[in-house]
């Protein structure tokens, strides 16, 4: 469901990690978590209100080494990046972006009031998959759920809901078939 070639996001994007799957009682919250897949969402963001395009992807953990290049991957040079205090993120600025940081322990807002783009849509992304997949996503094929999930929020707001199939049937003629053993051996390739 990822169109080759798609535009990276541009103006001002929120960037946090979430964590999702494995066990839901006991363990640990947030950074840190055992059992759990590392997703790194990144949304545009429209002042004085709403938000435009999303991009996730499974990161194997919250380093910059793993964080940088997935927002170099997905945002234009020169974006705004707005993400928490979390050093992972310290180097952004070497990269071409205007990075702004909110230490949430400093700001006296919760998370979800200084970054509302991401938290909704983690939270989104959560009730979606309990509701459409039962709670029942691996970790082998998380990517395709992300793409998946992807594919229909940034079509929300398509005036024709008929065109959404199209789209789909336009990407699957131009995009290289994948054999039935990438699909099924966990290794995720676009």
């Amino acid at each position: 469901m990822v169109r080759p070639g798609r535009e990276r996001l541009h103006g001002s994007i929120e960037v946090d990690e979430t964590y999702v799957g494995g066990a839901e009682k006991g363990g640990k919250r947030g950074r840190g978590s055992e059992n759990k897949e590392i997703v790194v969402i990144a949304v545009e963001v429209f002042s004085p209100k709403g938000f435009g395009r999303i991009r996730m992807r499974r990161v194997p953990d919250v380093s910059g080494d793993s964080l940088v290049p997935f927002i170099c991957d997905t945002a234009e040079s020169g974006s705004e990046i707005l993400t928490d205090g979390w050093g992972g993120y310290n180097s952004l600025s070497e990269h071409g972006y205007a990075h702004k940081r909110t230490v949430l322990s400093d700001s006296g807002d919760p998370a979800h009031v200084a970054m509302p783009g991401v938290h909704r849509i983690s939270a989104l992304l959560k009730r979606w998959m309990l509701g459409i997949h039962q709670g029942a996503i691996s970790g082998k094929h998380l990517e395709y759920y992300l793409d998946e999930y992807t594919f229909r929020f940034n079509r929300r707001t398509s005036r024709s809901r008929g065109m959404l199939f199209y789209r789909l049937m336009q990407q699957a003629v131009v995009t290289a078939s994948a054999p039935y053993r990438q699909l099924v051996d966990g290794k995720y390739k676009m």
